[in-house]
């Protein structure tokens, strides 16, 4: 049971933006513009990735599993995000993504300790300016997401759950603000 009223059945997020829509609003907003847009060289895939990773780093079972949803939608292929979280290493996904994932997850433990040499390296692989922004903005973003769902004690159905993977499928064709729209 959540630390606050919140529409019964709810889950994780959902319920705290039901109960107080002015927040969920910007929220969404944001989740749109940061998630729902390609540019040339960061795809929706890669920035779910991002998401949902930071998010199981921060044990947000709600947020890693929905986000995996819609990443693993995005990628047209299901377990590529837990094959991430198990280890990026050995993940089916590009350097260049191994290398935005280590910069994303310095940013979750401690941001003040993104290198030089983390932010070389990914532009060695590829990365522009844009994409390690953006990386940065995401995992930042998700960290406080993460602490928003957790920290308000929402229901999250258990890991794996199949409702996981009907959610990343909406929000992936629809958008953050639409879905929540309907």
């Amino acid at each position: 049971m959540a630390h606050i009223p919140v529409p019964p059945g709810a889950p994780g997020i959902i319920g705290p933006m039901m109960a107080y829509p002015e927040t969920a609003k910007p929220l969404n907003e944001l989740a749109e513009l940061l998630l729902s847009r390609e540019t040339p060289n960061f795809s929706k895939a890669e920035r779910e990735t991002v998401a949902n990773y930071v998010s199981f780093l921060n044990q947000c079972v709600f947020c890693s599993e929905s986000h995996a949803g819609v990443a693993d939608y995005h990628w047209q292929k299901s377990g590529i995000s837990k094959q991430v979280w198990e280890s990026p290493e050995q993940a089916p996904i590009s350097d260049r993504l191994r290398a935005l994932l280590k910069i994303a997850a310095t940013v979750q433990k401690s941001a003040r300790s993104v290198s030089q040499e983390d932010i070389a390296a990914a532009k060695k692989l590829g990365s522009t300016d844009r994409d390690i922004h953006d990386t940065v903005l995401i995992a930042a973003a998700f960290c406080m997401y993460n602490r928003y769902v957790d920290g308000l004690g929402t229901f999250a159905p258990p890991r794996g759950d199949a409702a996981y993977a009907e959610m990343g499928k909406i929000l992936a064709t629809k958008g953050y603000v639409k879905a929540i729209e309907n």
